[in-house]
């Protein structure tokens, strides 16, 4: 594998387990099947799951629909780049892509800490996921560009 195509393999590898975690969240969201998590104090995926926060504003679709949705554009993206490596505009729209996706990760950190005082150790990989594929994007372009 070329040097060069390893960040766009990390941000495909990323969306997929990003797509496989927040499937998982929204089944369960959806029936009476068991949150795999921990509730002890700080860490208690069961209250930040079943907050507030825990759907669209104004709707009952949960939040993790959104990630199903954000993590199958940029494991697209990703597939697509792998295709045509050298795409400037594919990098681009990838990096904006993932630039969105980071700004919500940091409202929903703020959420979970200032606002719930609880974290979910699901949505945290998830976040962590979303940091991953900006940078590995961000890379990919920067690489691009020189």
């Amino acid at each position: 594998m070329s040097h060069d195509r390893l960040p766009v393999v990390i941000a495909a590898a990323a969306g997929v387990a990003g797509l496989a975690i927040s499937i998982y969240l929204t089944v369960v969201h959806y029936s009476a099947l068991p949150l795999v998590c921990s509730t002890t104090a700080a860490v208690d995926c069961g209250r930040v799951l079943s907050s507030g926060y825990a759907v669209i504003a104004g709707t009952g679709v949960p939040t993790s629909m959104a990630g199903v949705a954000w993590f199958a554009v940029s494991t697209t993206l990703a597939t697509a780049q792998l295709a045509r490596p050298s795409s400037q505009n594919l990098a681009h729209i990838h990096l904006v892509w993932s630039g969105l996706g980071l700004a919500t990760v940091l409202y929903l950190v703020f959420v979970e800490i200032v606002q719930l005082g609880a974290i979910c150790i699901w949505c945290t990989v998830v976040h962590i996921l979303v940091l991953v594929t900006f940078l590995v994007v961000w890379i990919h372009r920067s690489r691009l560009t020189m």
